[in-house]
């Protein structure tokens, strides 16, 4: 019996195969195991070869697996293109209508052909053949084919209970075929019994909807764009619940001011896209520094530029998120690690936009925008809302042809707030430079009071976790820096590290900008070499270490920037020989 192990199905897209994984993955999750899953796909509706890779675990896991105990393949190309993830012993699931074969390099896995299309033509259609895989996966690990009856039921249940019969139907036809082929040859992939315990098992973009509704937002304008539709898509079902909306706009541009607006009026909105909507967004996101309006916006990094990779894995929106705007403005730039991070960093973004009224993008990237996670039970008690100095009572009477001074310059940088029309609350709202009340100015006194009064605002801010350290002390022969979706493959690699006698620490950033260097600093002076994990080529995190904390000289950076994530192995041994390289035995 095995603890953890590794499946991935694959074939061409709109062959059903995120509907396998999901199918398997979700009966999988209802029995208490602990799941990552991640999907390549390509850029394009249909065709082209597609796989979701799913690590089944009994304990917490972060990130994809080295390797590949089963492959579920429904062309050649799916072999031939992930057989190489195969380990000693591994095993191929293939659909015999192709007339499956195994690289002559492969010599260590074991192939079994499965008619998946002729026992699902046999029972009524083709479009079947996907259960009938199920099935045979489920025997392979030893795993009852009633465990998927509920998850079918509520996926097809709609179509009649006879629909519902065939697809189960179908899973034990799978089931059985393989296990007449099979015998007892392979127990050792049976896995051991899970904790039974209910957990979510949910893709972080969904996490940021959930986060964004618990946390008050009521309007959503966006345009569709990967790897950031799902949060609109989730929330136009659930928005309007709650008596809100969600608007599809003509484009990133029209997205972000319009957010800007509902945010002015009161009403808590946000925007989400991914690298290419950022930059049209970036002149927006200034009218808000200038005007000081709070809104959220959720950039889902891809590869780029450009088009890029627009359905790969990257993270190199980082300098343009800080640096992209014209001008000097304050503004937030937070980057959750983990599917629940990402929920309850929604909330705070929302707190924190409103308590500086200024723009808060929250950073993620593919990997953990459309990485599916198990995830334990989420707190609403943790919920709070906090709307800083947004006055919502009785405002002083002002004096004759007086304007409210809306920008007034305070000692903190944050002025206090109204919307459109509170009594004694008008003012102009500009892009333009202006005074107190909003009255257009170039005064230069003027000028410097209210760049200095916005620029105080985010000296002062407080964020409960703006780093998530893995620390036994702050010494260290190596400490591991990074953000988004790169903490898990990190997490492994100090296991192993550790195992190999290298005391490891870990920094994972939560807040961006402003930068924790404060919080980093101890662990920085106090490791022998410090790596700086990212996905992207010119090492940005790496460069806002150095601009923040000096130490170039421990500062070394491992870089993956060909569209797929890190694995735990490729930070380990890259690390690894890091440290010896640096005389450490």
């Amino acid at each position: 019996m095995v603890q953890q192990l590794s499946w991935k199905v694959g074939g061409q897209q709109g062959e059903g195969i995120e509907s396998t994984g999901e199918i398997f993955s979700t009966a999988l999750n209802r029995l208490g195991y602990y799941l990552y899953g991640y999907r390549h796909f390509s850029s394009r509706i249909k065709g082209g070869h597609t796989n979701n890779k799913i690590r089944v675990s009994t304990t917490q896991v972060r990130s994809v697996s080295d390797d590949l105990d089963i492959l579920v393949a429904f062309d050649q190309e799916t072999i031939d293109v992930n057989v190489h993830e195969l380990r000693v012993g591994g095993v191929v699931i293939a659909d015999a209508k192709f007339n499956p074969s195994l690289p002559e390099t492969c010599t260590t896995a074991t192939l079994y052909a499965v008619p998946f299309t002729e026992i699902a033509t046999e029972l009524g259609t083709s479009l079947m053949k996907n259960m009938v895989a199920v099935g045979a996966s489920s025997a392979v690990l030893h795993i009852d084919t009633e465990v998927f009856e509920e998850v079918v039921l509520e996926i097809f249940g709609k179509k009649g209970q006879k629909v519902v019969q065939k697809n189960m139907e179908a899973i034990k036809k799978g089931a059985d075929y393989i296990r007449e082929q099979l015998g007892e040859q392979l127990e050792t992939m049976k896995l051991d019994p899970a904790d039974g315990k209910k957990r979510m098992f949910m893709i972080g973009n969904d996490a940021i909807a959930l986060g964004a509704l618990a946390g008050g937002a009521r309007f959503m304008p966006a345009y569709p764009i990967t790897p950031a539709s799902e949060i609109m898509e989730y929330l136009i079902k659930k928005l309007p619940q709650f008596g809100g909306t969600v608007i599809q706009t003509e484009d990133e541009i029209a997205a972000c001011t319009m957010a800007i607006g509902a945010n002015y009026a009161g009403v808590r909105a946000l925007t989400a896209s991914a690298g290419p909507g950022l930059s049209l967004m970036m002149e927006s996101i200034g009218l808000a520094g200038i005007t000081e309006q709070p809104v959220v916006i959720i950039d889902t990094q891809r590869g780029g530029p450009s088009t890029g990779l627009p359905t790969k894995q990257e993270q190199s929106d980082l300098m343009a998120m800080i640096y992209g705007t014209h001008g000097e403005i304050p503004k937030i730039v937070m980057a959750p690690s983990t599917v629940e991070e990402a929920f309850y960093d929604t909330i705070e973004a929302f707190n924190l936009a409103e308590e500086y009224q200024c723009p808060v993008i929250m950073l993620t990237d593919l990997q953990l925008s459309l990485g599916k996670q198990s995830v334990e039970p989420l707190d609403y008690n943790r919920v709070e809302i906090r709307r800083g100095k947004l006055q919502q009572g009785e405002l002083e009477e002002l004096e004759e042809k007086q304007y409210y001074k809306r920008y007034r310059v305070t000692e903190d940088g944050v002025s206090p707030r109204v919307i459109p029309g509170m009594k004694h609350g008008i003012h102009h709202v500009t892009g333009v430079e202006h005074d107190e009340t909003g009255k257009p100015s170039e005064s230069p006194v003027n000028r410097d009071d209210q760049m200095n009064k916005r620029l105080r605002k985010t000296k002062g801010i407080r964020f409960n976790t703006p780093i998530h350290v893995h620390s036994h002390e702050k010494e260290s022969d190596i400490l591991f820096v990074g953000f988004n979706s790169t903490r898990g493959v990190i997490e492994e690699a100090v296991e192993r590290l550790e195992q190999d006698g290298i005391k490891v620490n870990h920094a994972h950033i939560r807040l961006i900008h402003p930068f924790p260097a404060d919080e980093l600093l101890p662990y920085v002076q106090g490791a022998k070499k410090v790596v700086v994990v990212e996905n992207n080529a010119t090492g940005q995190l790496a460069n806002i270490l150095k601009m923040n904390i000096a130490s170039h000289d421990k500062i070394q950076s491992v870089l993956k920037y060909d569209g797929n994530p890190f694995l735990p192995q490729e930070v380990y041994a890259k690390s690894k020989e890091m440290f010896v390289l640096n005389g450490n035995v």
